[in-house]
């Protein structure tokens, strides 16, 4: 009853406080509603990045990579740093001067407004079907077996899980639609102390159960015990290959800190450039600490329950189940719930925009006054949030929860990426080498991964077995060989992209050069210690993975 009591507790606290910071921001206009009024500061942007990216499926899922393959994982978390210092200091200032409300607005004046509206619905198409769902499903399981829903409820799990994503959807919703962006950062930032807090306490309490009480104790076993596991450069067969580091790996983060319209929306609501760069770099200091709360964990796993577990993804919750003193529950239930919410309101509300803005304003309602497109975009959130509720259930059986979310992400990453970075380091690359890029991206990615792979795959267990292979293990080795990964398959697909854009634009340039416009919507001077801080960051990445290299 306390765990419950404090879980609700604290929850409705953070909606309180939100409701009062935002009380005064008028939510009629279109950057009232979208941008937070460009009103943001440095610590509400880092605290709403971190926890916009911080949630189940990242705490879950990334936990249970480490369960299985260790320290090599952390390539996720660290690399990120080093995205958002290339975000800071070469495509914001791009994006302030260019006055931006979504990413997609740059391509409408770069290229035109078919592939803004392409790219608009790449977006939308992600995170319905993908994004918001696994949000939802991943939260879900989380809540549901901290707090013995089933049981609680007197219910099947089935039953309980539907129970939980239909209650985590409805509040976010209600954070997302009608609080708009600065009730979503607002609550983000409270969250995000409470998650560093509590994501924390979980390998402390872990380390002290395995080393009898003692933090250093628990530390110098876990890695005496089994030393390969923490290695930065992993090894054979692992989810991240350490040379994916060199390919794919930096173009995943490049596009999700860099343009991924759910995230750098909080940077573009900035009330100047020197703020929101602030916002990132703080952002990227504290990243360097993620794998602290999103790899250590499943490696503590993987020690106390010897490998035993019958699922990576089970790695968390049952290290939570098993460390944390019953009256700490509540709270970190709370705070977990509120990294669920933070993550699926973010992405709604980026929805919201990228549909009232680049949809509703541009091809239905030309003449829609702000507070219609505002109007339009929370009917469309509505819709698209009671979409993701019921496609959630249906996660269920995708397997390992954040490699599925990663491989199917590069269905519109990297073709949106391609298309980007083309559009700001060329002049004369003319629209219809946009919209090949895209189509040719996404559809190369699906043949690839979707028919090609398991071609080859299929061919290569079944030789293997011819010749008497039988091992689990080993053909999982097997099968990792058949087939590139897809972060080279990534890699290898970008550089196809732009060179059938330059081609394009070599044969078929464009009549006049592109030129970026300042609006003179906020001040873009930079914040002065912008590169000095980026490579301080960066330096402290690269001497981590030297220190653990082995």
């Amino acid at each position: 009853m306390f765990s419950i009591i404090s879980f609700v507790g604290f929850t409705l606290l953070v909606a309180v406080i939100a409701w009062y910071a935002t009380r005064k921001t008028d939510e009629k206009s279109a950057d009232g509603y979208f941008l937070g009024g460009r009103s943001l500061t440095a610590g509400v942007i880092a605290g709403s990045l971190l926890l916009t990216n911080l949630s189940t499926e990242q705490i879950v899922g990334l936990n249970g990579s480490a369960y299985k393959d260790g320290l090599s994982v952390m390539a996720w978390e660290t690399l990120a740093a080093i995205a958002m210092v290339v975000t800071a200091i070469f495509l914001l200032p791009r994006y302030l001067k260019g006055g931006l409300t979504t990413i997609p607005q740059f391509l409408a004046d770069r290229f035109d407004t078919t592939t803004k509206t392409i790219t608009s619905g790449l977006f939308l198409t992600g995170y319905v079907v993908v994004l918001l769902p696994v949000i939802l499903y991943s939260g879900s399981v989380a809540i549901s077996g901290m707090f013995n829903v089933p049981e609680l409820l007197g219910v099947s799990e089935t039953s309980a899980l539907v129970i939980c994503i239909w209650g985590i959807g409805l509040i976010g919703s209600v954070y997302a639609v009608f609080g708009g962006l600065k009730a979503v950062v607002v609550s983000d930032s409270i969250n995000a102390i409470g998650l560093m807090i509590g994501g924390l306490l979980i390998p402390v309490f872990g380390l002290m159960a395995i080393g009898d009480g003692s933090v250093f104790n628990g530390m110098e076993t876990l890695m005496s015990t089994n030393p390969e596991r923490f290695d930065s450069t992993g090894n054979h067969g692992q989810e991240v290959p350490f040379a994916t580091i060199f390919t794919g790996m930096m173009l995943v983060q490049l596009f999700y800190w860099g343009t991924n319209q759910q995230i750098i929306q909080r940077a573009l609501g900035a009330k100047n450039l020197a703020e929101g760069q602030k916002g990132l770099l703080l952002a990227s200091f504290l990243k360097i600490l993620g794998p602290l709360i999103l790899v250590l964990p499943g490696m503590i796993a993987y020690h106390y329950f010897d490998g035993g577990l019958a699922s990576s993804d089970l790695a968390y919750p049952e290290l939570v189940r098993a460390v944390l003193p019953d009256y700490l529950v509540g709270f970190f239930a709370a705070v977990l719930f509120g990294a669920i919410l933070s993550s699926f309101n973010s992405v709604l509300n980026s929805s919201v925009t990228l549909f009232g803005i680049d949809i509703y304003k541009q091809h239905i309602n030309k003449e829609a006054t702000e507070t219609t497109v505002v109007k339009y975009g929370k009917i469309f959130g509505i819709c698209l949030a009671l979409a993701a509720m019921f496609i959630a259930p249906m996660i269920a059986n995708a397997g390992s929860l954040f490699n599925y979310l990663q491989e199917i992400n590069g269905i519109y990453s990297i073709p949106i990426l391609t298309i980007i970075v083309v559009g700001y380091v060329t002049k004369r690359v003319p629209a219809i080498a946009a919209k090949i890029g895209i189509f040719s991206g996404s559809i190369l990615y699906i043949f690839s991964q979707f028919w090609l792979k398991g071609h080859f795959v299929d061919k290569a267990l079944a030789a293997a077995k011819s010749s008497g292979v039988t091992d689990e293990a080993a053909l999982k080795l097997v099968e990792a060989d058949a087939y590139p990964h897809f972060l080279h398959v990534m890699a290898v697909l970008f550089i196809v992209n732009i060179l059938i854009m330059l081609t394009i634009g070599k044969i078929m340039p464009r009549k006049e050069p592109f030129e970026l416009e300042y609006t003179e919507q906020v001040s873009i001077v930079p914040y002065k210690y912008v590169k000095q801080v980026g490579i301080t960051v960066c330096v402290i990445v690269i001497s981590i993975y030297v220190y653990f290299a082995k």
